[in-house]
């Protein structure tokens, strides 16, 4: 697509955040499964579903603006699942594998947040007050997801991480 303006990079940045989005929908439920805690399931599961959110949201702006969702494929998650995909894949112990699970699902939040932020700056800037807001919910959300995932690596799965090779 040829950019002309900020309109058209707003576009695109939305394609490539749906994108993911769907990217993700299809990798959490696999690292739920894969995870071994029971909150880290739950962070996971719980996740899947405000991504489903997400995702609606995202087509709820693009029914706005009169464009179609689709039509990018999103690299930068597309790597980043990959590398959790090979996480999983890994011959490590469960509390081993738990502690690389939040770090894969920290990877896809940091970047979502950045995302998230720059559409929503430009969702302002463009005048669509509602676009920006429904954006900065979606960036909240990220937001939690990103503080559980920390909290449940400080508070005991990191922690079972490092003693797994000593019990």
């Amino acid at each position: 697509m040829h950019m002309q303006d900020l309109q058209d990079l707003y576009v695109e940045e939305l394609r490539d955040l749906y994108n993911a989005e769907k990217q993700l929908v299809k990798a959490l439920p696999k690292m739920a499964k894969k995870a071994m805690h029971d909150e880290l399931k739950q962070a996971f599961t719980s996740h899947l579903e405000e991504t489903k959110g997400h995702v609606e949201r995202l087509e709820q702006i693009f029914d706005k603006l009169g464009k179609r969702a689709g039509g990018k494929t999103c690299k930068a998650m597309q790597g980043i699942v990959e590398e959790g995909k090979e996480i999983m894949e890994e011959d490590a112990e469960p509390e081993v594998i738990d502690a690389a699970l939040i770090s894969a699902g920290q990877r896809a939040e940091h970047y979502e947040i950045a995302a998230y932020g720059t559409v929503r700056t430009y969702a302002k800037l463009l005048g669509d007050e509602q676009a920006a807001q429904m954006l900065q919910s979606t960036l909240d959300e990220e937001g939690a997801a990103d503080k559980k995932l920390t909290e449940l690596a400080q508070s005991s799965i990191n922690l079972e991480a490092q003693h797994a090779q000593h019990a």
